[in-house]
């Protein structure tokens, strides 16, 4: 590594206190690593891999050579406590996965608590992470994200997963695995309205990365193009909803009761006082009344100051 690239970035100048540092690596073009990660890497006592053949040759590409020790799926609550045992002697321990942010479906969520619970800093090497990657670039309105990771395995729990999935509106992103997704394609266009919008990611970063945007109900078809290979990652776009009705916010309860007011007082009024009882924003509550009362705005005979 060019000496002028760590001087550049400040890393050598940077603290690196004892703990344990979970550490991005590439999810599958080696160029996407970044320069703390790879400063960290070189200089951290040891390192807890997924999968040391993988991690291994990831090392050997920028001439990093350090103590490697396994902690895969079958092995993290063993491989927490090697880890917990160097952590006690005052080291840095850098932990990665096989490909992008470890602990996010991938190993090593097990090994951040017992890092965490036995009182030793945890700090976060943030880059790649195909969640955000597809996320960068599929465009999902805005609102809240769901992250669902993969789905579960079992039939029924399935079918429960798209239904939840169907009735929230926000968007969600998923991961699934080769084997499975002519399944999950068939099942999501079978469970979500066909319109909904679909962003379809597969080999992020490397030569045959393929990024596409189709609808829930085109999603079997798209899948089918081509044979499965590597992870996919979806994102499941929000719904577009029309502006919200004021009488759609408030509820039921709250309406009879305005409604009761407005019958022995000024719209204003009747606004004002329940926005006093509910905290609720007056504005709000008349421009309800109004609705339910079928005028848009009746401003001209009862005026909100």
């Amino acid at each position: 590594m060019e000496n002028g690239l760590w001087e550049c970035s400040g890393v050598a100048d940077q603290e690196f206190p004892p703990g344990l540092y979970v550490v991005a690596t590439p999810l599958g073009n080696a160029a996407d690593v970044t320069l703390r990660a790879l400063w960290v890497l070189r200089n951290a006592d040891c390192i807890a891999a997924e999968d040391t053949r993988t991690t291994a040759p990831l090392l050997a590409r920028y001439g990093i050579a350090r103590p490697l020790l396994a902690a895969h799926r079958h092995n993290e609550a063993e491989a927490a406590q090697r880890v917990l045992a160097h952590l006690a002697q005052g080291e840095r321990v850098a932990l990665v996965s096989d490909a992008g942010t470890p602990a996010i479906s991938d190993p090593g969520a097990v090994v951040v608590r017992a890092a965490a619970d036995a009182g030793y800093r945890v700090i976060p090497i943030p880059g790649a992470s195909s969640m955000t990657a597809v996320l960068s670039v599929a465009g999902a309105h805005p609102g809240d994200v769901r992250f669902i990771g993969f789905p579960p395995a079992a039939a029924q729990a399935r079918k429960r997963k798209w239904a939840d999935l169907a009735a929230d509106a926000g968007a969600a992103v998923l991961f699934e695995a080769p084997h499975r997704m002519v399944q999950t394609a068939e099942e999501l266009a079978a469970a979500l309205d066909p319109e909904r919008g679909v962003v379809l990611a597969r080999e992020l970063t490397k030569k045959f990365e393929t990024i596409v945007r189709t609808t829930a109900g085109n999603l079997p078809a798209e899948v089918a193009r081509a044979a499965p290979r590597g992870e996919y990652v979806l994102v499941i776009d929000a719904l577009e909803r029309s502006a919200p009705r004021p009488q759609d916010e408030i509820d039921a309860g709250t309406m009879r009761w305005l409604q009761a007011l407005a019958g022995a007082l000024p719209a204003s009024r009747a606004a004002a006082v329940a926005a006093a009882a509910t905290g609720l924003p007056r504005d709000l509550l008349y421009r309800a009344l109004c609705a339910a009362r079928g005028r848009d705005d009746d401003s001209a005979a009862d005026p909100v100051p």
